[in-house]
C-alpha cells in the first residue's frame, strides 16, 4: 500500500515538473510577437512643391492647355510607397498616382486650380496623410487669377439636423492667389442646384432660416476685385 502511495505521489510530482518546464514564464514563447519584425506605422509626408496657395509657373509646357509638373514632398519615416491625390477644383474630380519615391511627375491642365495631398504607406495596415495644399497652374499670360472655389465647412455634407432647428450658420473658407477676394454670394434653397441668392457678404459665414422636414442645398460664389469668379461644390443638409 505504501509503495502504491509513493508511486502515485511520484507521478504527481513528475507531472507538475513537466508542466512547469513546458511553459514560458517570461513571455518568450513561439506565439509571442517579435518586436524586431513589427511594422511601424508610417509618418505623414511634408509637402514641398507646388507651394501652398500659389501660382505654379514652373514645369514643362506641352501645349497651350497642358503642362507637366513635378510634385515634391519630403521623405516620410517608415514609408515604402506614396499615393498622390490631385483634385481639379473646377470639376471636383480627383485622380491618384503611386510613387516609390518622394516625387511624381504629372501632366495637368493649365490655367486651372488644384488641390493635392500625399498618403504614406508600407506593408502594414496603417497610413498617414499629409496636409492639403492648393495651387493655380499657370496658363497663358494673365494679369489676375480667379479665386479658388470656396471650401464649404458647416453644416457638413449630408448631415441631418434636429427637427427643432430653425436657424443654421453656413460657414466656408476662401483663398486666392492674388489675395484680392472682394465678396461671396451664397446661393441657398430646396432646389438642387440652388439658384436663389441668400446673401452677398465679405464674411465667411451667413445665417439662414430653415424648417423641419426639408432638405436644403447651398453653394458659394467667390468674386475678386477684378470680377473673376469661382463656384464651390454643392452641399446639402436635412432638417428632420
Amino acid at each position: 500500500m505504501k509503495n502504491s502511495l509513493k508511486y502515485i505521489y511520484g507521478s504527481f510530482v513528475l507531472c507538475l515538473f513537466i508542466f512547469n518546464c513546458g511553459g514560458s514564464s517570461d513571455g518568450d514563447g513561439d506565439n509571442d510577437p517579435d518586436p524586431e519584425n513589427e511594422v511601424k506605422a508610417p509618418t505623414a509626408a511634408t509637402l514641398s512643391f507646388p507651394n501652398e496657395n500659389s501660382e505654379c509657373t514652373e514645369g514643362t509646357s506641352l501645349t497651350s492647355t497642358q503642362s507637366t509638373i513635378l510634385f515634391n514632398w519630403n521623405d516620410a519615416e517608415n514609408t515604402t510607397s506614396y499615393q498622390l491625390f490631385l483634385k481639379n477644383l473646377e470639376t471636383q474630380t480627383t485622380t491618384n498616382y503611386i510613387s516609390s519615391v518622394s516625387e511624381k511627375s504629372v501632366t495637368i491642365l493649365r490655367g486651372t486650380p488644384y488641390s493635392w495631398y500625399v498618403v504614406s504607406k508600407n506593408s502594414g495596415t496603417d497610413t498617414a496623410q499629409s496636409n492639403t495644399w492648393k495651387f493655380y497652374n499657370a496658363g497663358e499670360a494673365t494679369s489676375s487669377y480667379a479665386p479658388f472655389p470656396a471650401e464649404l465647412i458647416s453644416p457638413a455634407l449630408s448631415v441631418s439636423l434636429a427637427a427643432s432647428t430653425t436657424s443654421v450658420s453656413l460657414q466656408w473658407s476662401g483663398e486666392d492667389v492674388d489675395n484680392d477676394i472682394a465678396e461671396y454670394e451664397v446661393l441657398f434653397g430646396t432646389l438642387n442646384p440652388p439658384t436663389q441668392s441668400q446673401a452677398i457678404t465679405n464674411s465667411n459665414n451667413t445665417a439662414v432660416n430653415v424648417s423641419s422636414g426639408n432638405t436644403y442645398f447651398w453653394r458659394v460664389v467667390t468674386k475678386d476685385s477684378n470680377n473673376n469668379t469661382s463656384e464651390s461644390q454643392v452641399f446639402e443638409f436635412k432638417v428632420l
